[in-house]
């Protein structure tokens, strides 16, 4: 979190966001209740959303509801913004949802299972892909920096793998004359040090350049 102003906590509307949630999670409800009434073998009428399965709606509208108050809440009173807010929030919502079960264990397992999942999720960046990108960093500039981040340098390559592996070929350009190419893990000074080796060991004058 930025420093100055930005540490300053800003109050949320606990009533206008438990609406809000409750009209989004309720449309989710009737949506189900919808498709359920349309996949059932009797023969019921389309207020059937509403009398027969118009429980799921009120179930789907009171989690929400729940959610939206308990983790707004929540950020005021402790007047922090972090992951224990949708833990909080969580419980109480999944609580709400085993209250249909009219059994404490239900209460508590559903509570306790939403809580973790909504805490979770949000410590990890509470979206699908992650944590959000700096839009104040250019997009070149970041991956140029985690490349360098990752690149090794080129003496730790060479103490780990040795020098002078990979191949050499080489490319005739007339009677006299040819380029070797050198494909592989090769160090500054390699053809002067691979001469030197070369005349060292068995008196042969080989090309440095």
């Amino acid at each position: 979190m930025a420093s100055g102003a930005d540490d300053v906590y800003q109050p949320k509307d606990a009533v206008g966001i438990a609406i809000q949630s409750t009209l989004i999670t309720g449309a989710a409800g009737l949506t189900v209740s919808a498709v359920q009434n349309t996949l059932t073998k009797q023969n019921v009428t389309a207020w059937g959303v509403f009398t027969r399965s118009g429980g799921v709606i009120a179930l789907f509208a009171a989690m929400g509801g729940t959610y939206g108050f308990a983790k707004a809440a929540s950020a005021n009173l402790r007047e922090k913004n972090d992951s224990w807010n949708p833990t909080i929030a969580g419980f109480l919502a999944g609580s709400v949802a085993g209250m249909s079960f009219r059994t404490f264990p239900a209460v508590l397992g559903f509570g306790a299972g939403l809580a973790v999942l909504q805490g979770v999720f949000d410590y990890t960046g509470g979206k699908f892909s992650g944590y959000d990108k700096d839009p104040n960093v250019d997009e070149y500039e970041r991956k140029d920096q985690l490349r360098k981040n990752k690149r090794r340098p080129i003496q730790e390559t060479l103490e780990q793998l040795g020098e002078g592996r990979g191949k050499a070929s080489f490319i005739k350009l007339s009677k006299d004359h040819g380029l070797t190419i050198l494909a592989g893990v090769y160090g500054p000074g390699y053809r002067e040090r691979r001469a030197d080796r070369i005349k060292e060991n068995y008196g042969i004058d080989v090309p440095r350049t």
